[in-house]
């Protein structure tokens, strides 16, 4: 995997570095000669569709044209610069002009995010494990910042083993998190991530339950025959409903639940569990375990889910 330079924008903001070069007149002029990639947080997005920042009291702005880079010539939306408002954008710096009784500094993004994908994201491939920042959610996934606000889908099926009803069960707006590489079509200019492959196999995440235990989990599905219960991100068991407890009365997905271990079945990737206390809808802990250390591991080939004791396999090829 090529090193990475061109992180999610957010990154670098508040970095030794960043500050040293945005916080004067003479940093930014180095910056410029060195054609270096910095950071500032947009105050203000006119009329016009320029984008302001504050640069440590020096005014910087990002024209219209150079607030985002476009893809396969289609222009870039109003919608996506306007919500760049209040965010950190990364941008390179063109021009330091005399400005009144001080300077404005015209900057680029564009620029910074065709560099960017020049030399970072166009070199990545399938099992690449690379940093990212989720941007926004919707009902059929996340999209999430791959490199100086290039943005990637991470489809909702491939956010985790165990299901969810919608992304935020899982995820949040500015969530730093690291995923894999699905696929790169170089032609369209779309990468596609995953996450699951990161957050433990079953063994690994069963490894963490013993039976006898009374945990705490979330409902992901009630069935006519059990009730679905997620115990981490990409494990869950199977619940049987009892009619002889009202606080299983209506339970729905959502709901937050204490179940006690009856069994763990490696062979047949089963966790029985008794359904022991309901109690109000809640959204799922956010906080992610990872199971790869992309400092250690930095690609995967291939990554198995199921033990490999189990008759049914369940598997990532990344190719």
């Amino acid at each position: 995997m090529n090193s990475n330079h061109y992180l999610p924008e957010g990154y670098l903001i508040y970095t030794h570095e960043n500050v040293s070069y945005t916080s004067s007149i003479s940093g930014l002029e180095r910056a410029m000669r060195e054609h270096k990639t910095l950071e500032g947080v947009v105050t203000m997005c006119d009329e016009e569709l320029n984008l302001h920042l504050d640069l440590h009291g020096i005014h910087g702005v990002i024209p219209r044209d150079e607030c985002a880079i476009s893809f396969n010539g289609e222009s870039v939306k109003d919608i996506a610069i306007i919500t760049r408002v209040g965010k950190p954008v990364c941008f390179k710096v063109k021009a330091i002009e005399p400005f009144e009784d001080t300077y404005r500094v015209i900057l680029s993004r564009r620029e910074a995010q065709i560099e960017c994908n020049n030399y970072y994201l166009s070199s990545l491939i399938a099992g690449d494990i690379i940093p990212a920042a989720v941007t926004h959610l919707d009902t059929f996934g996340a999209f999430v910042d791959i490199g100086c606000g290039i943005v990637s889908l991470l489809s909702i099926d491939c956010i985790s083993i165990s299901r969810i009803s919608h992304p935020a069960d899982r995820l949040y707006n500015t969530q730093k998190l690291e995923v894999v590489v699905k696929s790169n079509d170089l032609e369209s200019g779309r990468i596609y991530v995953t996450l699951k492959e990161l957050l433990g196999t079953w063994e690994e995440n069963a490894r963490e339950f013993s039976v006898g235990q009374t945990v705490s989990g979330i409902v992901r599905s009630v069935e006519n025959y059990g009730v679905f219960v997620e115990l981490t991100p990409n494990l869950a068991g199977l619940a049987e409903l009892r009619d002889d407890n009202a606080a299983f009365i209506n339970l729905e997905a959502g709901r937050k639940v204490s179940v006690y271990i009856k069994s763990i079945i490696p062979d047949k990737m089963k966790i029985k569990l008794v359904l022991i206390d309901a109690y109000e809808p809640s959204r799922a802990d956010t906080k992610l375990k990872f199971y790869i250390n992309s400092k250690s591991t930095p690609h995967l080939d291939f990554w198995q889910y199921s033990p490999s004791s189990c008759f049914k396999t369940i598997a990532t090829v990344f190719e």
